[in-house]
């Protein structure tokens, strides 16, 4: 049996640890374990679409939809604009990822992706035989190095990945800068707007004025249906119909759907959701900053990129002694372009927050 030679050396993607992993490596009850590492809402999903899907799943022997109008027509809706520039899959917005590749790469394309940055650009795109190209993170000023992406665009440049905001360090790439790019290239220009509820700032009028950008958004961050796995792109018609053609039939499961729809009906949900994330990240990084020897970055989304090279720890070290405490946090030593001291705090409820800061300090003392 062959397996492709670009498959044996690609490394599997990093995911961040569950509850359930820690609970038994550490013998801790899973009730009272603090997640922070893997950027989810800690308030759950919608009492709405919970309630929906319990009364649903007795149609779980069917087929899901896959016209999927009335959802579409949500989402157009929640992101201002049309139908027909709207994209839905099923393995959130990874999947539309993965479709982007099917539609644009072919073998020996390149893709740009200024780093640090989400890791799954790469790990989606290799399998095609694209060749990563490398840009620049400004960490200092915690902002996209534009001229290290216009200097890395050639004839084979095929996708540019911009994360606003940006993971794993929160900062934001203006609006200006995004568009300087869409004028420099015909290359996909594909924003990546997973954490865009927590910030003040999207791009979405963008579609309309240039013909080579697609957006990424999903349910799993302000919305709290990261285990339904839903995303979504928005892009012009064009580009959604061959999107579609090589989109997997049914992506989304019925149970995924109907909470979809759900969720998108119930602004209270919703406004409550950004809010409090918002509240939480605000008081993380005001907590994170009265303690010495971490460099903490001003985040515009659902978690915080801190640097601790100055406690003596590197960021496996303090990660595992925070799981003996029951604290779950990211490790952000596999990102590209960050090295072995840098940590990413999620959001968690007010009360997770605090007693969080308390054990970490707790730790750093030790």
């Amino acid at each position: 049996m062959d397996i492709r030679e670009v498959v044996k050396k690609l490394d599997s993607y990093i995911p961040g640890i569950s509850e359930d992993e820690i609970a038994k490596e550490f013998n801790l009850d899973k009730n009272k374990i603090i997640k922070l590492g893997s950027n989810e809402s800690p308030w759950g999903s919608s009492k709405k679409a919970i309630e929906a899907i319990k009364k649903n799943l007795n149609q779980l022997n069917r087929y899901p939809e896959t016209n999927l109008e009335d959802l579409k027509k949500l989402i157009a809706d929640y992101s201002n604009t049309k139908v027909e520039n709207v994209i839905v899959g099923g393995d959130g917005a990874d999947e539309i990822i993965d479709i982007l590749a099917k539609t644009f790469i072919e073998k020996g394309d390149e893709f740009i992706a200024p780093i640090p940055t989400y890791t799954y650009y790469e790990f989606s795109l290799k399998p095609y035989e694209a060749v990563p190209i490398y840009a620049k993170w400004n960490l200092n000023a915690n902002s996209l190095n534009l001229s290290s992406i216009l200097e890395s665009i050639t004839n084979k440049t095929k996708i540019i990945f911009l994360c606003s905001p940006n993971n794993p360090t929160g900062g934001i790439i203006p609006k200006k800068d995004i568009v300087k790019i869409l004028k420099e290239t015909n290359a996909l220009i594909v924003v990546d707007e997973a954490y865009i509820e927590y910030s003040d700032s999207d791009n979405v009028d963008l579609i309309d004025k240039y013909p080579n950008i697609c957006i990424l958004r999903t349910m799993s961050k302000a919305l709290g249906l990261a285990g339904l796995r839903i995303g979504y792109g928005l892009s012009n018609p064009k580009i959604i119909e061959f999107m579609s053609r090589v989109k997997p039939v049914f992506s989304l499961t019925r149970p995924s759907y109907i909470g979809a729809l759900e969720t998108f009906k119930d602004n209270k949900f919703i406004e409550e959701s950004i809010t409090k994330g918002i509240e939480s990240r605000d008081y993380l990084y005001n907590e994170l900053s009265k303690i010495p020897k971490l460099i903490v970055f001003k985040s515009k989304s659902n978690f915080i990129l801190v640097n601790i090279e100055k406690t003596g720890l590197k960021a496996v070290e303090l990660s595992e002694k925070l799981l003996k405490k029951g604290v779950i946090i990211r490790d952000c030593s596999s990102f590209q372009g960050l090295d072995e001291y840098w940590i990413r705090i999620s959001i968690g409820t007010l009360e997770d927050d605090k007693k969080f800061i308390f054990i970490l300090k707790d730790v750093l003392l030790d």
